[in-house]
């Protein structure tokens, strides 16, 4: 291991500025602000841990503008002799509550971790506590999961600019400033509320962009990066579908190998692909139920990104064949239910996903390309062939370019290594994204490898744990080609 050197690196301001691409400060803009405070009391739902806001500019560019509170929660050392700072964490979705990571799933750092660090999270703008994205329910209901011919591709264009105009009415200016840029602003506003000079962050999935991002924004404020499930922000249109697909297929795969051989799985013993095959046909043709709710309908993608989600961790593994297995028994068939309900009115619902429209552009000329780029997907994934990147195609189709924070390749040009934690068998965050993503840092980061499955690493293997809170206490920088072996699902 490497130790890093804990001096700041200097770097002048004018460079910073240059390398990332920034606009340099208005003279307003540049005149001292007053400094950040959070006024932490314990949270109402558990007074063990602390809850506070912090107020921000909606617009990091008229920072003397529209404000709002981002919500924070934080759980202070155990062991205040042994304190080394904060330690931040960048929830994933987008749309996951740090507030809520905070108050009910700190364990998932070590005992270590806690004892050196308060942990502080918060909800990223237009998220959960911190000023939410709201819109109309029934133009979210509106989105369609797959685009079936051109019609429906101009009616998806135009419901998804009503979406944009609802949103926007409903949540107010936030709505065109929730791109991680922005928070990534939000996060270095936080480091020096809580008096830190450097960051010491741990991103997870989604969060690892803010990391990324931050990165580039401040480098000679960075003293450990953790970058978990990372995901790759340098891909365009076709190469985010391709990679997506491939990491899917590739964990389908994975499972049905652990299903042969495991007999914790309620398939074990019999054909699974030729069982899975016969309920995606059953769903292709409108004749697949849901046994967990009512009878409700299953197309061919709710069966996909069910069954993808539930790779995510091995724990839901044999509850996954169980579901599939209740659906292939014989049964008595069932009225079947859309769960449409009729019309909501004027409900509203939280949109957390506006975050990824403003942070990807991945533009789609016509049906004639869209159904192009799905049968190529079907040809990469044949099993698990409608992965959810599919529907982040749909969802931001029509959004105005340039977005706030396109897809570029990182400029990271920091004195400590990220560190991107990365399994083989992720279903989400594909090894794919980690390994380009570690190529394009060079020597500003370094890859550490699990060689197991499910969405992140941390919290499943000791040896990943080991490394990674190495590198957070101290600053030991794992070798370069460091791996940790598989643990199998259910030891």
């Amino acid at each position: 291991m490497l130790r890093v050197r804990k001096s700041a690196v200097g770097w002048a301001l004018a460079l910073a500025v240059t390398a990332t691409g920034l606009t340099p400060a208005t003279p307003a803009a540049a005149r001292p602000q007053p400094k950040p405070t959070i006024d932490w009391q314990p949270c109402t739902e558990d007074t063990t841990a602390e809850c506070g806001t912090l107020s921000l500019p909606v617009d990091w560019n008229r920072p003397r503008g529209e404000r709002f509170d981002l919500a924070l929660a934080r759980r202070v050392a155990t062991d205040p002799t042994a304190r080394t700072g904060s330690l931040v964490f960048g929830p994933g979705g987008p749309g996951d509550s740090g507030v809520g990571r905070v108050l009910t799933g700190s364990s998932r750092f070590s005992a270590e971790l806690r004892r050196r660090f308060d942990i502080v999270s918060f909800d990223p703008r237009g998220t959960g506590r911190s000023h939410p994205v709201v819109c109309s329910r029934d133009l979210l209901a509106r989105q369609p999961q797959l685009i079936a011919d051109q019609a429906q591709f101009d009616a998806t264009l135009v419901n998804n600019a009503l979406l944009r105009a609802d949103c926007r009415a409903r949540t107010g200016p936030l709505y065109d400033h929730v791109d991680t840029t922005s928070a990534a602003r939000d996060l270095d506003a936080v480091r020096a509320a809580l008096g830190e000079r450097r960051l010491t962050f741990h991103g997870s999935s989604y969060g690892t962009l803010l990391g990324q991002r931050y990165a580039e924004l401040y480098p000679d404020r960075v003293r450990a990066v953790v970058l978990e499930a990372a995901m790759d922000h340098s891909l365009r249109t076709r190469a985010f579908l391709d990679t997506q697909a491939v990491t899917a297929e590739g964990a389908f795969d994975e499972y049905v190998a652990w299903c042969a051989r495991s007999t914790g799985c309620a398939l074990h013993g019999r054909d699974f692909r030729a069982i899975w095959a016969g309920l995606h046909a059953r769903a292709e043709r409108g004749t697949l139920t849901d046994p967990d709710r009512a009878g409700a309908v299953l197309t061919p993608f709710e069966l996909s990104r069910r069954t993808h989600k539930d790779l995510y961790e091995m724990p839901r593994w044999p509850k996954l064949a169980e579901w599939l297995a209740r659906m292939a028994a014989p049964t008595t068939p069932s009225v079947a239910s859309t769960g449409s309900g009729g019309s909501t009115g004027d409900a509203v619902a939280p949109y957390p996903f506006a975050v990824f429209c403003q942070d990807w552009s991945l533009p789609v000329r016509d049906h004639r390309e869209y159904a192009g780029l799905l049968r190529r997907t079907a040809r990469l994934a044949p099993d698990l062939r409608y992965p959810p990147a599919l529907f982040a195609l749909v969802t931001c189709l029509g959004t105005p370019t340039p977005v706030a924070n396109p897809q570029h390749r990182p400029r990271v040009r920091t004195e400590v290594p990220l560190l991107l934690a990365a399994t083989v068998h992720d279903p989400a965050s594909g090894y794919n994204w980690a390994t380009n993503l570690a190529r394009q840092l060079g020597e500003h980061g370094v890859l550490l490898t699990y060689e197991g499955w499910g969405h992140g690493g941390y919290t499943t293997s000791p040896c990943v744990q080991r490394a990674v809170d190495a590198y957070l206490i101290d600053g030991l920088v794992p070798a370069r080609g460091t791996s940790c072996p598989a643990i199998e699902p259910g030891s």
